[in-house]
């Protein structure tokens, strides 16, 4: 199994490199990603996550059994929309716990795939989220960056609990009934 990076990781503080769109270790980088996104029931992941400060994400939104993810190469945030929402955001590198963030509800993103073909793709609720989030990671922000002052306080408390009673990725919360 592939570890994924857990904060206070510097790596996951870091803005990131762009990819060279040539790289022929993009391909495997990619797969090794969707495989620790899945493994660990993520629906995203950014390199940096793995340890590789590289503008490259994953992600797979759709709620079906199948596995087919989406490659963002050096992704740019390219516009967002909507009223502020605020809800709870679980994140692979900071497990047990989640944390409430204010987004806007659409968000549309330009990227390579990995034949170098320019895509844009757009979404709203968890795609549109999962999008914003994963584009974070490639700028050096965590969950703890994004909340506010005092639900900072709280997920740093929350988080480092959820780390003394084991939490894994992929767990959003210490109760079991909520994992």
């Amino acid at each position: 199994m592939i570890d994924i990076v857990r904060s206070p990781d510097p790596v996951l503080n870091q803005v990131c490199e762009p990819c060279d769109l040539g790289d022929k270790n993009l391909k495997k980088l990619a797969k090794q990603m969707a495989r620790a996104m899945y493994q660990n029931s993520g629906c995203g992941l950014a390199a940096p996550q793995l340890g590789v400060a590289k503008r490259l994400v994953v992600i797979d939104c759709d709620e079906g059994d199948e596995q087919d993810p989406i490659v963002l190469v050096n992704p740019v945030l390219v516009e967002t929309q909507g009223e502020l929402v605020v809800e709870g955001e679980g994140c692979l590198s900071c497990p047990g716990i989640s944390v409430p963030i204010a987004r806007p509800s659409w968000a549309r993103v330009r990227y390579f795939d990995l034949d170098g073909e320019e895509w844009e793709i757009e979404g709203d609720e968890l795609l549109g989220r999962c999008l914003q989030h994963e584009l974070d990671h490639l700028d050096g922000v965590t969950m703890f960056e994004r909340c506010d002052p005092l639900a900072r306080i709280q997920a740093l408390r929350d988080y480092e609990l959820a780390l003394k009673a084991g939490a894994k990725p992929g767990e959003t919360s210490l109760d079991p009934r909520v994992r």
